[in-house]
């Protein structure tokens, strides 16, 4: 197990979070969203972060954006180095300069995709490489600049399954030794890579993937992640993982969870 570092996180409250387009296939217009409940859910997972001693920083919410809430797809940041998001969706296209201003604003040098990729939707930081979902959102043209910006090798991984149209809905990465994954969501070739890089896997099944529990943040020892993905939990605890679970069922109504919700500041 890895020793316990404070992380910094972003997050973005859901002041404005409604489904009003569908661009997955979790979303459906007609179904009504508390947006107060997702308010009080998405404070608790604020609190859940900043109780474990991990700092949170919060962008102000933008009328008119939505997803805004979702800041992991926003951007992916390694040390002072930023790569924007670039939206496949034109819904979503305004959020990618908010994201880029609020960095810069920081003090990120902030580099402008060229490409199609969605930040930490599809971009994961395993500690040694960065792993990159493509099929649905980011695109195959996005690894080459990933690895230009952030010098570090880059994992390519094929997904399959329209559910689970980002990375971070069907791999999260624990330690810099762990990943927690649904199989199903993957080509057999990426599935292959996966169990080559990482034997001892912890594999997830339909019914907490379908919770997004693998939508889930890690510092090395705690998980926050989905309190309805209870086997998921119990799998973590067996391998001395300690499971945090908080409740975000109303955000999962636009196909997010708890790590749609967090932007990791990788510094």
């Amino acid at each position: 197990m890895t020793s316990i570092e404070s992380r910094h996180y972003v997050m973005c409250p859901p002041t404005h979070f409604a489904v009003t387009y569908a661009i997955n296939p979790w979303m459906d217009p007609g179904q009504p969203v508390d947006r107060d409940l997702a308010v009080a859910q998405w404070t608790t997972l604020r609190e859940a972060y900043t109780g474990l001693g991990h700092r949170v920083d919060v962008i102000d919410p933008v009328p008119g954006l939505p997803d805004m809430v979702f800041t992991a797809n926003g951007a992916f940041v390694l040390g002072r180095r930023a790569l924007g998001a670039r939206f496949r969706e034109e819904v979503r296209t305004p959020e990618a300069p908010v994201h880029r201003e609020w960095l810069t604003s920081r003090g990120f040098d902030v580099h402008v995709p060229q490409a199609i990729n969605e930040g930490e939707g599809d971009l994961a930081w395993t500690g040694k490489h960065i792993l990159v979902g493509t099929g649905f959102r980011s695109s195959p043209e996005a690894l080459a600049e990933i690895a230009s910006v952030f010098g570090v090798p880059v994992i390519a991984l094929d997904l399959v399954d329209p559910r689970f149209y980002h990375l971070d809905t069907a791999l999260t990465v624990l330690d810099e030794h762990t990943i927690a994954y649904f199989p199903p969501a993957f080509s057999a070739a990426s599935c292959r890579q996966l169990d080559a890089l990482y034997p001892d896997a912890i594999v997830v099944g339909e019914e907490d993937a379908m919770h997004l529990g693998l939508n889930a943040t890690s510092d090395g020892q705690n998980v926050v992640m989905a309190a309805q993905a209870k086997k998921m939990a119990d799998q973590l605890a067996e391998r001395g993982f300690i499971p945090v679970p908080v409740d975000v069922s109303e955000l999962l109504k636009a196909g997010g969870g708890v790590k749609c919700a967090t932007l990791e500041l990788h510094t």
